[in-house]
């Protein structure tokens, strides 16, 4: 037989484990993963932006619409240039001889590639024949700048380009 080790070993100081001891334990571990889980899951859908497209099936009826527009659009030739700067979009546009355009309406926008909720609707002005100016505050970062012209409530002409304001 072996010789007893040094010490008393049914000897511990301090509380018995228990079974409430263990329940307790149990409780707290599982409610402290339960409220680590509620928070992350209420931060993620609550900075979630939304989806980039409502429906797909719709999406994809619009999309032989868009490609006749685009095509449309490339008969055109027209000559667009924008120059963008924190504060500043300056907006150029001549049809095929170089004319200035005149008698087009023109919308810009700046979409936000990540989060639409930060999208920005610019105001631009006239400035002179086929040349427009807005003033709207532009923060700097990665944009998609869209611009588009329309005649009579029918959009002629689209452009979205991605640009960095700095």
């Amino acid at each position: 037989m072996a010789a007893p080790l040094s010490g008393d070993l049914d000897h511990h100081p301090g509380r018995a484990i228990t079974g409430r001891t263990v329940l307790a334990c149990f409780i707290a571990f599982f409610g402290i993963v339960f409220a680590a889980n509620f928070f992350l899951v209420r931060a993620a859908i609550t900075s979630f932006g939304g989806v980039e497209t409502e429906s797909s099936y719709k999406a994809g009826l619009a999309f032989r619409q868009e490609s006749e527009a685009a095509a449309a659009q490339a008969t055109l030739h027209w000559q667009v240039e924008a120059h963008i700067e924190p504060g500043r979009l300056d907006i150029t546009a001549r049809d095929a001889q170089g004319r200035p355009l005149t008698d087009v309406v023109l919308t810009a926008a700046l979409h936000h590639p990540t989060d639409r909720r930060f999208d920005v609707m610019l105001d631009p002005e006239k400035v002179a024949a086929g040349q427009w100016r807005a003033s709207d505050e532009v923060k700097s970062g990665q944009w998609e700048l869209v611009i588009e012209f329309s005649r009579e409530g029918e959009r002629l002409f689209r452009s979205t380009n991605r640009v960095l304001v700095r």
